[in-house]
């Protein structure tokens, strides 16, 4: 009885982190604030390998709907989409291929400075994202998007934490979207970033498939709910989600490297 009970708490605390990860992560990405923390609550003794393998896979489901749902609604330049995509899972592989020669622990430490800038950035440009004024003609755009998107896929490739973020700032600052059309393009180019690690994780087994595919579907209805609630509600809202998860991950990160919230612990 003990031990039925307890299953259920645990399979209850999944699929209720992985609905609530796909429901954020639609909106402006970072989902893994709330799975991966789950997960390695709910299997302390598991390898940590498996259990960031697991989090891929439920969430490339929800980040597939979240793209596909925006992609019916909101209008992206194929080309454009394509040329980051491409750069994207290139920087990516080239991230996880370097990381396994070198430490990520200098960008462990600077992530919570440069998260506070950016946060602190979105904060004081209060018109930034609310208009959908595209520049994506010329060299400078060009170069923007490739140098962009090989720069955050390596990122996402190496270290991860706020690759969302990034990309969202990346097309609405950089490159004039809106939030809305931000999060359609970002959640587009997760896809390709996620395709890239299940293709290190799938082969080396480090994936629990049962867990996987059960939080997998509970992660779609939040992708799903997410996405429409933003197609629905338009720019303002994403950004006000923008504004938490980065101070969120600003805390997070600056807790991981630096124990500032010890004193709850």
């Amino acid at each position: 009885m003990i031990l039925n009970d307890y299953l259920t708490l645990t399979v209850f605390w999944l699929v209720s982190a992985a609905f609530l990860a796909g429901f954020v992560d639609a909106l402006v990405g970072g989902g893994g604030l709330i799975q991966i923390p789950a997960l390695f609550t709910a299997f302390p003794r598991e390898l940590p390998a498996t259990l960031l393998g697991t989090n891929k896979l439920s969430a490339f489901g929800g980040t597939l709907f979240a793209a596909t749902r925006y992609l019916r609604q909101v209008h992206l330049p194929k080309r454009f989409m394509l040329v980051s995509c491409l750069c994207a899972l290139f920087g990516s592989f080239s991230g996880a291929w370097v990381v396994t020669r070198v430490s990520a622990e200098f960008l462990r430490q600077g992530l919570p400075f440069i998260l506070f800038a950016l946060l602190v950035f979105t904060l004081v440009n209060k018109q930034m994202g609310l208009s959908h004024r595209p520049q994506l003609t010329g060299l400078k755009a060009q170069i923007i998007i490739v140098v962009g998107s090989l720069g955050i896929g390596f990122y996402d490739g190496f270290f991860g934490p706020g690759t969302g973020a990034f990309l969202m700032f990346l097309f609405v600052y950089f490159l004039g979207f809106d939030f809305l059309h931000g999060a359609a393009a970002t959640k587009l180019v997760n896809c390709v970033t996620n395709l890239a690690a299940l293709a290190l994780f799938i082969p080396t087994g480090y994936i629990n498939w049962n867990i996987a595919l059960l939080m997998m579907f509970f992660n779609i209805l939040g992708g799903i709910s997410g996405s429409s609630l933003a197609i629905a509600k338009g720019s303002g809202l994403i950004r006000y989600f923008f504004v938490l998860v980065v101070l969120a991950l600003t805390v997070k990160t600056a807790d991981d490297s630096f124990g500032i919230l010890s004193f709850l612990k």
